[in-house]
């Protein structure tokens, strides 16, 4: 599913290259549950989002479904992002001109859904996850905990094939992080590849795979 060969990032500091990753060589099968581990300022987030085709590196090549992922096209690259990945960013990213119930289904527009079909979509996953209340709501009226459910509800709305996470209960009570991951561990086993990113040694038990950062660089995978 995923082939990264000998990726670097740098960034230039005084003249001089600051590495963020650093010969980075990675592969990741469909149906893998990855957890990407490391002090702050390892790397972490970055790869997680030059997998995303949210970055790219200065060095390396990047395979995806088949397709390399530099050589495409902006337009494709998108298309590409939209029909495979979901999102779970750290910051939530939600729009804050927005509710909750239209942050939900914007992903559903870019799928060509009819309104019937976005509308029950949306309803089954406020319902599921018990924020029916808060559809009306806007970002600014919500917690931090309620924003991160509700961008990792709507980074679920579309049933990636793939689901990058970058912190997914940082901002989570036990409970509420505790579900997630079990959530997480349901949609593993349905054939969701999920890569996620996180400090936390428990969450990072769920993967079947845990890739250690240090650096820019891999310093060691353990199954």
């Amino acid at each position: 599913m995923i082939k990264l060969e000998n990726i670097f990032k740098w960034y230039q500091v005084g003249g001089l290259p600051s590495f963020v990753l650093k010969d980075i060589n990675l592969e990741i099968e469909e149906g893998d549950f990855i957890s990407i581990m490391g002090p702050s300022g390892s790397g972490k987030s970055t790869l997680l989002n030059v997998i995303g085709m949210l970055d790219e590196p200065n060095e390396g090549k990047y395979h995806f479904m088949g397709e390399d992922v530099f050589a495409l096209k902006h337009k494709k690259r998108t298309a590409l992002f939209q029909s495979y990945m979901g999102y779970i960013f750290q910051s939530y990213h939600l729009i804050d001109e927005l509710t909750v119930y239209e942050n939900i289904e914007t992903p559903l527009i870019y799928k060509n859904l009819s309104g019937k079909e976005r509308k029950a979509i949306v309803a089954d996953l406020l319902d599921k996850f018990n924020i029916v209340g808060k559809k009306d709501l806007f970002p600014a009226q919500l917690s931090g905990g309620q924003q991160q459910l509700v961008g990792i509800v709507r980074a679920l709305a579309t049933s990636p094939k793939l689901l990058l996470a970058d912190e997914p209960t940082g901002n989570l009570n036990s409970k509420q992080g505790e579900e997630i991951m079990e959530l997480f561990t349901e949609l593993n086993k349905q054939g969701v590849t999920i890569i996620q990113v996180t400090h936390s040694e428990k969450n990072a038990e769920y993967g079947k795979r845990i890739i250690n950062l240090l650096d820019g660089g891999i310093v060691k995978s353990r199954s």
